[in-house]
């Protein structure tokens, strides 16, 4: 592992504290899908993508769309370590007082792309945001980030067809592929079979990777760049609530929140030095 890689597992870690700290303290939230994407969502505002926090509506900034919206702690904490917003506001998670909805809301917190939450419809948007950056010449990139649940979402698979189609390199796709939703195992609740091989049938550029190794992360990002004519996506492998032992792969963690003994834990185990 590399110097570079070593620290951003480290903001990882610091991320997925600030993930159980908003939930306890708010009393409600997902922590299971939340957890599973910090590494991928460390590498993508830390190490790939182009912005800036100090103007989060420059034109020319890159593109993060997350379409699994009840995710969002993991969408929050990193915008506010990255300076969006201060990061008081994370203790006011779900609260009518404060910007951090349920689900992102562009209307109310700064450096989110786009409000998402209804799953099926964060690739289309990212689509149209992609097909526009074409349209003016930008050299932006869009990137949206399903959870695997979401995938057996019809609309999904349009704007599959569609962004092949008009061959939108400078969109990346990644799915959180732990496996898991609401009601059980994806196997159990509608079959997907093969998913990378059903991606490739619908002509993207597929990277399968370890979506907890972030040198193997980094490499994925970088690979789907350099792709030109079609759209990429990476499959991640990830266990859903990576980093708590007993969070880790259970589906009943998709949307509970911990007691005060089990937060203690998970804290415990999550430490980390302070950025």
């Amino acid at each position: 592992m590399s110097d570079r890689d070593d620290e951003l597992g480290q903001i990882a870690t610091v991320l997925r504290r600030s993930i159980l700290e908003m939930i306890y303290a708010a009393s409600s939230g997902h922590p299971g899908g939340a957890l599973s994407a910090a590494d991928l969502v460390t590498v993508l505002y830390y190490d790939e993508m182009k912005v800036d926090p100090s103007h989060p509506r420059w034109e020319d900034r890159d593109r993060f769309l997350l379409s699994k919206g009840h995710a969002c702690p993991v969408l929050y904490a990193v915008l506010a370590m990255k300076g969006y917003f201060g990061m008081e506001q994370l203790g006011k998670l779900r609260q009518i007082d404060g910007i951090l909805q349920g689900h992102p809301d562009m209307r109310k917190t700064p450096g989110v792309d786009y409000t998402t939450g209804s799953l099926g419809n964060g690739l289309s948007i990212g689509l149209g945001m992609a097909l526009a950056a074409q349209l003016d010449q930008k050299d932006f990139r869009t990137y949206v980030m399903l959870g695997c649940g979401e995938m057996q979402e019809g609309l999904v698979w349009e704007a599959m067809m569609a962004a092949a189609k008009w061959e939108t390199d400078n969109l990346c796709a990644i799915v959180d592929y732990n496996q898991l939703q609401l009601d059980g195992h994806n196997d159990e609740v509608m079959p997907m079979g093969d998913l990378a091989a059903k991606l490739a049938s619908f002509d993207w550029h597929v990277i399968e990777c370890d979506g907890h190794d972030i040198g193997a992360i980094r490499e994925a990002f970088a690979e789907a760049r350099s792709v030109k004519g079609k759209p990429s996506v990476l499959v991640a492998d990830t266990v859903k609530g990576k980093g708590v032992s007993y969070m880790e792969d259970k589906v009943g963690w998709h949307g509970v929140v911990p007691n005060e003994e089990q937060f203690q834990q998970a804290m415990a185990e999550l430490e980390a030095p302070g950025y």
